[in-house]
């Protein structure tokens, strides 16, 4: 179907987006200061991005609330793009080193890794 739309053909490499997804999610999970700083950052350019566009006070107080509350969900979402940048250039960086295959199998290792490393963390400060 998608193929008849377009007059040429669009290659996906599917290794590389399961490396760079796996490479993300052992960076996003094991750089808890870098993310909780992102989000920050981010929810405070979302909000005074939206401060700009109200002219009266009276009606940006109105709405504060659930607007911060959105912003605060945006930058939650878009937080993940550092990471997903910063996974891709790990991901190919083993994959020019070591080959496609290691790119996938260390990706795994890193988040098998990532995720016990989160967990000694969360019980440590418990």
């Amino acid at each position: 179907m998608i193929i008849d739309i377009f007059a040429f053909q669009i290659y996906i490499d599917k290794i590389a987006i399961a490396g760079t997804s796996l490479w993300s999610l052992a960076l996003y999970i094991s750089l808890l200061k870098l993310k909780e700083w992102v989000i920050l950052q981010l929810n405070r350019w979302f909000n005074f991005a939206e401060r700009s566009l109200y002219t009266s006070e009276k009606e940006f107080e109105k709405t504060r609330q659930a607007r911060e509350s959105q912003n605060a969900f945006y930058a939650s979402l878009c937080s993940i793009i550092p990471f997903l940048i910063i996974g891709g250039l790990c991901n190919w960086g083993i994959q020019i080193s070591l080959g496609p295959s290691w790119a996938i199998s260390t990706g795994i290792l890193a988040t098998m890794g990532a995720g016990i490393y989160d967990l000694g963390r969360k019980s440590w400060e418990e």
